[in-house]
């Protein structure tokens, strides 16, 4: 599981994204991302939730989110990607 952090706004997602490949290759063939942490965010989050997306498909995994805010999931339906963004079975 991938644990995102209490803050992911612009200013913080770039440096937090540098590690993702590495921590998507270190999980086993589900990508989970919990974002139940999150209390500062903005649509960077979505960026790294996707780019955490991307990183798992690439390398043959499932991907899903677990404890995502309702702000944010409406920011993902906003923009149209909610569905890129799956919750946790």
């Amino acid at each position: 599981m991938i644990k995102l952090p209490a803050e992911l706004t612009h200013e913080v997602a770039a440096g937090f994204a540098l590690g993702l490949k590495r921590q998507v290759q270190l999980q086993p063939g589900a990508v989970v991302a919990d974002a139940s942490a999150l209390q500062l965010f903005d649509s960077s989050a979505l960026a790294v939730l996707l780019a955490c997306r991307r990183e798992a498909l690439a390398a043959g995994k499932t991907f899903s989110v677990q404890g995502l805010a309702p702000r944010l999931r409406q920011l993902a339906a906003l923009y149209g990607v909610a569905e890129l963004v799956p919750p946790t079975p």
